[in-house]
């Protein structure tokens, strides 16, 4: 016998495709922070002229049902439709669409009765169809549609009169409560948004070493000691504090002074050559004190407005108690010696590094993530992860989609300055944030560049830059050579190009010199040894620190990557950018680029873009030195001079659109 059936499927005539955004066909979620917005488009068209409906579906992932919201066509067959993300959990959302026959009929209905034709069989397909969508509603929505019904059936009305029944938008709402969807398509994949807390998008870090915090050079400082150093960092506006390995460090093929192969007694040792004989990674070095010191030492912190982000570096000294107690965790040579790490001609025999894929892979794995475990049961919730791309993709996927599951609070910073495709895929994979290639962008073209693409494709999604403007590895040659006014250049733009940014410890006192020319490492870097600074020198930019810390809390188009937009100069030492919430003010921002020479030119302006007027007078405020400025027309004359100003951070008091209320979380009212 001939099977005659036909799958429901192949009558589903809506097509749905090119969804945005959406990160390699759905294998990614997205990432947005407690109300952002999602904004989804996607072409969605059927064959013929009949109506299309589209809408837009979004749900938490713990939630049964599914919001509704209506999505709004653009051009060529492009519908979008957003919605806004809550405060805890994922969300889901999807796309359905399909032939509309209600609105296919009313629109056929309008272009006859106003071509002057008669209607009346179209009257009786109507009735048809609302009184179908009547037996799918309920309560009064059913009673409207069976009288809408009965009135486009009655003969005895006149034409007119059942037409404007028809047309009724009363009726038009409710059909499109109770569309009939048995047909509708339904896109291929449930798409994801991982929904991080704030801080995973907005912060300033500041970098410090806590065995430096005291005023001896020849001894750590302890936990007790550093303690005293905390509302000087928070006076700078910081609210996170990233410490280096706090574990105790080993003995063996310990490094000296500026990275000497030989160590001399005394020299404390690189904090990543982790694990002694008094422990490893769920220690503390003995000269900072013990763990119940760390608590105290922690909930000062968070007393202060600071959240400490601690370093996890996976990797073993010789000394670490790992290797006696677990030796196939780690790669051995022919003749049975553990391999240490190398950088070819670079050896670095005081570490081990873990072999991810031996033969006990499952318990080293389970291990690695208790060591995340231990931190925070003891009040750590941000962890910056030393060289990932040096570690299996597949673990890192694993442990954070695990303790995510557990901590949804956790945040992860991915320490992995390697090819561009390595850092999107570790930030797709689950790390809430990354380093980038910040330090190393220095010109106009190299900066617009470079943050046009993680802030106008789909990069913006998925991976959200941290900016150092320097780490105890990298000191640029731009901070060598400039002087103060270079360390000013790259405070103002960490600050305002990103929404999270950070320095390391020496950053406000312009410490320049490199351990030889062409290097980008410190002299006696205090990876090696202690030290022990002077912050309160008067040549210290502390206080313009605190300044533009506060610019971004009080600006709220500065605590997002979003918004940004780079503007014309007739300079190429100057640049020009803004950031701007939706339907907000702008906050704009002019820059040297040249920490040596006095620079000046002309910037333009969106004007019309931004609904100013372009023949009248506009009043600017420079929030970062206090000033106000009269400027006219698009193009407006700027003078840089690194002797005494090196950028301009400007808003607009008199902008003709009301500024958006602060979003979810924003840090405006802190």
């Amino acid at each position: 016998m001939t099977d005659t059936s036909l799958d429901p499927a192949l009558l589903r005539r809506v097509v749905i495709e090119h969804v945005t955004p959406e990160i390699d066909e759905g294998q990614f979620p997205i990432k947005r922070t407690p109300g952002e917005d999602v904004i989804v488009e996607a072409d969605v068209y059927a064959d013929g002229h009949d109506v299309v409906v589209a809408r837009l579906l979004w749900r938490r992932e713990m939630d049964d049902s599914w919001s509704d919201v209506p999505m709004a066509p653009l051009t060529n067959d492009r519908w979008s439709a957003q919605f806004t993300v809550p405060d805890a959990g994922g969300c889901e959302y999807t796309i359905e669409g399909w032939v509309d026959r209600f609105e296919t009929w009313r629109a056929d209905l309008s272009k006859k009765v106003g071509a002057g034709q008669d209607v009346t069989n179209e009257l009786l397909e109507g009735a048809a169809i609302v009184s179908d969508a009547s037996e799918r509603a309920h309560g009064d929505d059913a009673a409207t549609l069976r009288t809408a019904a009965q009135a486009l059936r009655v003969t005895s009305n006149s034409q007119g009169a059942r037409v404007e029944a028809g047309l009724a938008d009363p009726l038009r709402a409710a059909m499109a409560r109770h569309a009939d969807r048995s047909r509708a398509t339904r896109y291929q994949r449930t798409l994801r948004v991982h929904v991080d807390r704030v801080r995973a998008r907005f912060g300033a870090w500041y970098e410090m070493f806590p065995r430096s915090a005291g005023t001896d050079p020849t001894r750590s400082a302890t936990f007790d000691e550093a303690a005293a150093r905390l509302p000087y960092v928070r006076s700078m506006g910081f609210n996170v504090l990233y410490l280096p390995p706090i574990h105790p460090i080993g003995q063996s093929f310990r490094k000296g002074r500026n990275n000497a192969l030989e160590s001399v007694p005394g020299d404390p040792g690189s904090p990543w050559a982790i694990g002694s004989r008094e422990g490893g990674h769920m220690a503390v070095e003995p000269g900072l004190g013990t763990l119940e010191d760390f608590d105290r030492f922690r909930a000062s912190a968070e007393r202060e407005g600071l959240e400490i982000a601690l370093d996890i570096a996976f990797q073993a000294s010789p000394d670490h108690p790992y290797v006696t107690e677990h030796p196939s965790w780690f790669r051995h040579r022919p003749d049975g010696t553990i391999k240490y790490a190398e950088n070819p001609p670079k050896k670095y025999q005081d570490i081990y590094p873990f072999d991810f894929e031996s033969d006990d892979a499952a318990a080293l794995w389970r291990e690695l993530r208790d060591v995340f475990e231990f931190w925070i049961a003891r009040g750590v919730k941000i962890f910056r992860v030393d060289n990932p791309h040096t570690k299996p993709f597949r673990f890192w996927q694993w442990v954070i989609g695990d303790l995510q599951s557990r901590h949804p609070d956790t945040i992860f910073l991915a320490e992995a300055f390697t090819r561009p495709k390595i850092m999107r895929y570790l930030a797709k994979i689950g790390f809430t944030q990354s380093y980038s290639y910040f330090t190393w962008r220095n010109t106009k073209e190299e900066l617009s560049d470079y943050f046009t693409e993680l802030t106008s494709t789909d990069v913006v999604e998925y991976m959200r830059p941290n900016l150092f403007a320097n780490t105890p590895d990298i000191l640029h040659e731009f901070l060598q050579r400039g002087g103060r006014p270079a360390f000013e250049i790259r405070l103002v733009l960490a600050a305002t190009l990103g929404a999270s940014y950070g320095i390391y410890s020496g950053f406000e006192l312009c410490e320049n010199v490199p351990v030889r020319p062409g290097s980008e490492e410190y002299l006696d870097s205090e990876k090696y040894q202690i030290r022990v600074r002077a912050f309160g020198e008067p040549g210290s930019l502390a206080e313009l620190i605190a300044r533009v810390n506060g610019i971004r809390r009080s600006e709220c188009a500065l605590q997002f990557d979003r918004g940004l937009e780079f503007h014309e100069t007739d300079n190429a030492s100057i640049i020009c950018y803004s950031k701007r919430m939706p339907h907000g003010a702008p906050v704009l921002m002019v820059v040297t680029l040249d920490p040596v020479n006095m620079r000046h030119g002309w910037v333009r302006l969106p004007l019309e873009q931004w609904l100013l007027p372009v023949d009248q007078p506009i009043e600017v405020v420079d929030v970062l030195s206090g000033e106000r400025y009269v400027w006219r027309g698009e193009w407006n004359y700027v003078r840089l001079d690194p002797g005494s100003r090196v950028a301009h951070i400007l808003t607009f008091p008199d902008f003709p659109i009301q500024h958006s209320a602060p979003p979810a979380g924003s840090d405006r009212h802190r």
